[in-house]
Parts: structure tokens; sequence; C-alpha cells
């Protein structure tokens, strides 16, 4: 990733982003869960076309299971991206208990306009 990407947590709006040059050009969209337990759950990963291929994609999913790590609680990914790059980097992305990942799949589908 480039050197110049900058990434915040704007947990109000539930992106976590990748800022270059005051733009943003990828984004990780999630909410925290509470029950049964806390967990962030990343829904949509998306980087902008014109920053595809230069890890942004990656940076954003180890930052977020960073934030994770900080404050105590679990990932539960249901963003397919995230999944499948933290199948690739067990050591850096805990998987998530089963009811977990349910019980944000359940928030999601009661909450239909959210993403």
């Amino acid at each position: 990733m480039s050197d110049d990407i900058e990434i915040r947590d704007d947990r109000a709006a539930g992106r976590l982003e990748a800022r270059a040059g005051g733009e943003v050009v990828g984004r990780v969209e999630y909410f925290v869960l509470d029950e049964p337990g806390r967990a962030l759950v990343p829904v949509h990963t998306i980087v902008e076309p014109a920053h595809e291929g230069q890890g942004i994609g990656g940076s954003l999913a180890r930052e977020l299971y960073a934030i994770a790590g900080r404050e105590g609680v679990a990932v539960a990914p249901l963003c397919p991206y995230v999944v499948k790059w933290a199948a690739r980097h067990p050591q850096e992305a805990p998987a998530a208990d089963a009811a977990l990942v349910r019980a944000a799949e359940e928030w999601l589908a009661a909450h239909p306009g959210r993403f």
C-alpha cells in the first residue's frame, strides 16, 4: 500500500476509510453488534477503481482486526472480501464464534436498508 494512505475509523458512520490526498479511496462499511457479544461486523469493502490492486482492501481489513483487538472485541465478518482475507491471515484475524456470525446475519436481515 502506498505510504500516503491514511486509515480512519468513522465509528458514527460505520465506516473505516482509507484516504489519500483528502479523498476517500476505499472503505469498509460495518456495524457494531452488541448481543450475544460485542463484535465489529464488516458488511462491504469498497476500493475505488483507480486505486484497486494497491493493497488498500487488505490494509483496511488488517486495521479493522487491529481495532477489534485493541478494543477486546471480535470481528464477525459478513463481507466476502474480509472473510477471504481473514482465511488467508489467521494469525491476524481470529475466527469469530459461529453464534456471533449468526447474530450478525440476523441483525443485518432485520435492518435491510442499513447497507
